[in-house]
């Protein structure tokens, strides 16, 4: 579409400098008006980014698995304000890290439960690995163990019980932390719908849509097709990561990080979102409860703490980042458009106003997310 020209030579920019081959599809109004493979898939193999390259999307899993347990509260099976502890027991009286003198740190119980909208928003108190506070160096310690014991098959339930001995980061509700708190959303979807979280999935999302290639778990037919990892080094050289598949594709189905997707099938979920809900007669979900998840849910307080640079402008809805102030971002963009985006570079953008959406994928680390996506969502919009 000659509206979206300046697309191609922007991808083909991204892969001189960044990885190795991407693709792109923006969908308006129901149609696919731009469609781009660009490099390769795998350049040692010579394998060409084509229709069916399978990606790791990491994070942009995240989106899935909040439209999931939201399709749960519209029937009734749950409230936001609803503590956790009522259907994941483990979670009853959760405790907190606090730091004393001299670094060091007391735990004393927390303030309140954890509630279902924590979960959502990211406020739970759960963090991921790490080295920052007490609690990202307690769970990178439980990383560490879960990886070297591989006797005993990780869960989605069990990843939740686990979580929960954890003391947290902070009272639940007070600030925003991005963690595995979607993770334990898969666990309460498992509860709540008497399925694994998988089968739900399956049942409820991929089928209706037609996302014959989205799932956890790659079988031997389709290993062929996965994009392979490159990570970019100081020198720009690219090198390919032949450890990535073992470490980020975990056994568990992780509700944040661990769908593999195509890009016509994530295309035709996020379209469903930027349709109100439905996709080729098959309703997904309500458009109010899209509305609700797009809604900036954090406060000013815990704005304070959704501070990545590159995500100026927007807030946090119900798993999602969304568009509140187009001026402090520099963005062309609608107020309300919404998405997330995957480790390795992917990125989804809703928009339900304009009836918008669009899709990127690549696989490098460092992903150049801050470079590309911004860039991304400049040009698409400049074709409307």
């Amino acid at each position: 579409m000659q509206s979206f020209q300046h697309l191609q030579p922007l991808l083909k920019r991204f892969v001189e400098k960044g990885p190795v081959g991407n693709s792109l599809a923006v969908m308006h109004k129901g149609k696919t008006v731009f469609e781009e493979y660009v490099g390769y898939a795998d350049k040692e193999l010579q394998t060409k980014m084509e229709k069916d390259t399978i990606f790791r999307i990491y994070s942009m899993t995240k989106v899935v698995t909040c439209v999931a347990a939201l399709m749960l509260y519209e029937r009734g099976l749950f409230l936001l304000n609803d503590p956790v502890e009522e259907y994941l027991p483990e979670f009853k009286n959760p405790t907190v890290y606090r730091g004393k003198d001299l670094g060091e740190v007391d735990v004393t119980p927390a303030s309140g439960s954890i509630k279902i909208k924590d979960l959502f928003m990211m406020t739970s108190g759960l963090t991921y690995p790490g080295d920052g506070n007490a609690t990202e160096r307690h769970i990178a310690k439980l990383s560490e163990e879960m990886n070297k014991d591989q006797s005993e098959k990780l869960t989605t339930r069990k990843l939740s019980q686990l979580l929960a001995t954890i003391p947290l980061a902070f009272d639940p509700g007070t600030r925003w932390h991005y963690g595995f708190s979607h993770d334990v959303l898969g666990a309460l979807i498992e509860v709540l719908s008497g399925k694994s979280f998988g089968t739900f999935l399956e049942e409820e999302i991929f089928k209706p849509l037609g996302m014959e290639d989205t799932s956890f778990n790659l079988s031997e037919a389709k290993k062929h097709r996965i994009a392979s990892m490159y990570t970019r080094d100081d020198d720009g050289r690219l090198i390919k990561d032949t450890n990535m598949d073992d470490v980020f594709l975990p056994s568990f189905e992780s509700g944040g990080a661990g769908l593999l997707s195509t890009l016509g099938d994530y295309s035709r979920f996020a379209h469903m979102l930027a349709s109100g809900g439905e996709y080729n007669g098959n309703r997904i979900i309500g458009s109010k409860t899209i509305q609700l998840m797009a809604t900036n849910h954090l406060s000013p307080e815990q704005m304070h703490y959704f501070n990545w640079d590159y995500l100026k402008g927007y807030g946090y809805g119900l798993g999602v980042r969304t568009m509140i102030d187009p001026a402090e971002g520099g963005i062309n963009g609608s107020i309300g458009e919404f998405g997330w985006s995957g480790m390795a570079g992917t990125w989804v953008l809703i928009d339900p106003k304009e009836n918008l959406s669009a899709v990127y994928m690549q696989q490098m680390l460092p992903n150049l997310e801050a470079f590309h996506q911004p860039r991304l969502r400049s040009v698409i919009y400049g074709g409307l």
